[in-house]
């Protein structure tokens, strides 16, 4: 059979004609896809907004010899709240920019990033604070970049192996982790890090997603935002293509 049935978030578009478009997804079963929607920019199709951005479909396409097909496409969540307001659109843009650069088709890991971008969005569309929104979007940071292959070290220092405590570090982007200060001598790292916020991280990627920890209750806006880009970076580092969202967020 040439049809196949898959759950997918659509994370960007193109114009393929004057009525029809090429929607980039990440499915459940099969990593990133694209499939054409026929006749998706006319006024009556069946389509509709449902091949908007950030909207959550089981799909029905049908196996084409270039590009699949979208045949039907029935909602599973539009993360309506989202919609109404900017920070949650940006920070859901950036998400799903970051699964768009690090997932692959046939993606051996496709339902585990599926799930985590499916909550990431989710948790963003319900917060009702901004640290809220930045504590969901740190989680998903960190656990895609551990499921990609690129978790990063916390406990111990990088060079010298030993476990670092309630002192000072430095964070290395292109190394993955954390150096003492001892180390740091030889190396020069700029980017200092509080134990504190190394806790705070390593609390973040060690719970599951919808577990919140005592850390989540005392974190303000500020320390969030500096996880926040400190991540950032590191995924920048990281991803062999360029974002987009990121000039959006202050970089």
């Amino acid at each position: 059979m040439n049809n196949f049935v898959t759950d997918a978030i659509n994370l960007k578009s193109y114009n393929l004609s004057e009525s029809d478009k090429i929607i980039v997804m990440y499915s459940k079963d099969k990593g990133l896809i694209k499939g054409v929607a026929k006749g998706v920019k006319k006024p009556k199709s069946k389509l509709g907004a449902r091949m908007d951005l950030l909207v959550a479909n089981k799909l029905m396409l049908y196996k084409g010899r270039n590009l699949d097909r979208i045949c039907q496409a029935d909602v599973l969540n539009t993360f309506n709240k989202t919609r109404r307001d900017m920070d949650k659109i940006f920070y859901s843009m950036y998400i799903s920019e970051v699964v768009s650069n690090f997932g692959l088709e046939d993606d051996p890991c496709s339902k585990e990033i599926y799930d985590l971008l499916y909550k990431a969005l989710e948790k963003i569309s319900d917060a009702e604070t901004k640290e809220e929104i930045l504590i969901a979007v740190i989680k998903f940071q960190l656990k895609m970049m551990q499921i990609s292959g690129f978790g990063i070290e916390f406990e111990s220092c990088l060079c010298c192996r030993e476990a670092i405590g309630e002192e000072n570090m430095y964070f290395s982007s292109r190394m993955g982790g954390v150096v003492c200060e001892k180390c740091n001598e030889t190396l020069h790292l700029k980017t200092m890090m509080h134990h504190k916020i190394r806790d705070f991280l390593n609390a973040l990627v060690q719970f599951d997603f919808d577990y919140k920890s005592e850390y989540e209750d005392k974190a303000t806006e500020k320390v969030c935002t500096v996880c926040f880009e400190l991540l950032k970076g590191y995924i920048n580092e990281h991803s062999s293509r360029k974002f987009n969202t990121t000039s959006v967020l202050g970089e």
